[in-house]
């Protein structure tokens, strides 16, 4: 009744195909492509019942309208759906350990329904799937849905239509076709069951050939698209061009960088709070330089460093090249060992790749210890930080195209595979595929 409610009111054309599976159904159903935030309303028609919803979809419709609040959550409930939370890692926990009991119930539990991507794509690719839910190790049900229309007015994503402006688009239509298609139950192999991201790479393949779209390496970490290089998970779109546009309509200009990185080289500046770094950046706009400071990585007593902002603020200016930003980057960061050699540990690659990229301590470190060899086991010399920035046959493509600024009219990079490799086929920033 939930999802035949919104068919009716949109004068919808549903069609179910369902290849033969067997009598047995998979304990769990994978739906793709995830494009429109009423598709778990629709699907509930088709006898998929129980779903996985995050908890802060919840949260948000009863703080934007109580009455809507108080029809939805019932009918959640009534749905048993099971909420989880994207803030909170002992939500996870729970969610993985309610699928397994559900999943390994012998029929006690009806199927349950996985959006597998974990959030809405624009289904001109499939984005990598979420391995928590194959964690189970049970035998699972591929669902594809396909909006054969016109007009895309189905696709919400995370650029694009609201979502007002989708429903409004969806129901100014006289009818909305949706097919919706049961492929055979897949039974993973051992190696499948005991490596949940194998045989989540594998369902995807199969739904991928199936749906006749490409799968991609993209996926959503937060509320940030990101695709791999190496070790690294990158934002499709650089945040420090954020900074940098928001810092320049406060009428901050690129002429005072230097100035701010001679003091962090002479030493004389390191960490600043929030009060400190509108002076040093002469802003005074508070707004502003709050998202200045809340995008930098804060100590325990809240402080930032003030050489990660002097390294993002070089980074905006076109007229410096890659190999200068990858020198500067070392010379900021670098200490001075006992025998009077200047090196790059840990701490400091890390401090770089996470102002600049946006990467976990854990993600560069796994970088920094591929590229200590055993003439460089105390820490990156200078020449051995460039050649990672400029000729590394993968992770150059940061420093030479990725942080390269918009203005600088740079290059896109060759794509970049998720094992390391590189090749020149595809590019991994072409946004139109996330659009």
């Amino acid at each position: 009744m939930m999802a035949r409610s919104p068919c009716r009111s949109t004068l919808s054309c549903m069609s179910l195909s369902r290849k033969d599976s067997g009598r047995r159904r998979g304990s769990i159903s994978w739906v793709l492509p995830c494009s429109l935030c009423v598709s778990s309303w629709l699907l509930s028609s088709s006898s998929l019942c129980g779903q996985l919803l995050p908890f802060e979809w919840l949260d948000l419709q009863k703080k934007s309208s109580v009455a809507l609040y108080g029809t939805v959550a019932p009918l959640l409930r009534f749905n048993q759906s099971i909420l989880v939370s994207r803030q909170d890692p002992s939500s996870r926990k729970k969610v993985v350990e309610e699928v397994k009991k559900r999943a390994t119930s012998n029929g006690d539990w009806p199927q349950v329904l996985f959006f597998p991507e974990g959030t809405n794509g624009n289904g001109k690719v499939l984005l990598k799937f979420k391995p928590g839910a194959f964690v189970a190790g049970v035998p699972v049900q591929p669902v594809l849905m396909r909006y054969p229309n016109k007009l895309p007015a189905t696709i919400w994503t995370w650029k694009g239509n609201g979502v007002f402006k989708v429903l409004w688009l969806t129901m100014s239509q006289f009818y909305i076709n949706l097919e919706i298609e049961f492929l055979p139950v897949y039974h993973p192999t051992a190696e499948e069951r005991a490596d949940p991201t194998l045989y989540a790479s594998k369902v995807q393949k199969i739904m991928a050939d199936a749906l006749a779209k490409p799968a991609t390496e993209f996926e959503l970490i937060g509320d940030t698209p990101v695709t791999p290089v190496g070790h690294l998970k990158v934002a499709l779109d650089p945040k420090i061009w954020e900074l940098g546009n928001i810092l320049e309509k406060a009428g901050f200009s690129l002429d005072s960088v230097q100035g701010l990185i001679d003091l962090c080289l002479e030493g004389v500046c390191s960490r600043v709070g929030l009060d400190e770094l509108a002076e040093k950046l002469g802003v005074t706009q508070h707004d502003v330089i709050s998202r200045v400071f809340n995008y930098f990585h804060k100590d325990a007593s809240g402080m930032i460093d003030f050489r990660e902002v002097s390294l993002v603020l070089a980074a905006q200016d076109a007229t410096r090249s890659a190999e200068e930003l990858a020198k500067l980057a070392f010379d900021l960061f670098s200490t001075c060992d006992a025998d009077g050699r200047f090196l790059l540990s840990a701490d400091g690659f890390a401090a770089i790749l996470r102002s600049v990229v946006g990467s976990p301590p854990a993600e560069s470190g796994k970088v920094f210890s591929e590229l200590c060899t055993y003439t460089e086991l105390h820490g990156l010399t200078q020449d051995g930080f460039v050649r990672f920035a400029i000729r590394h046959p993968c992770y150059r493509h940061l420093f030479l195209f990725y942080l390269r600024p918009p203005s600088s009219g740079r290059r896109k990079p060759p794509h970049i595979q998720q094992n390391g490799g590189c090749s020149g086929k595809n590019n991994p920033r072409n946004q139109s595929k996330m659009d």
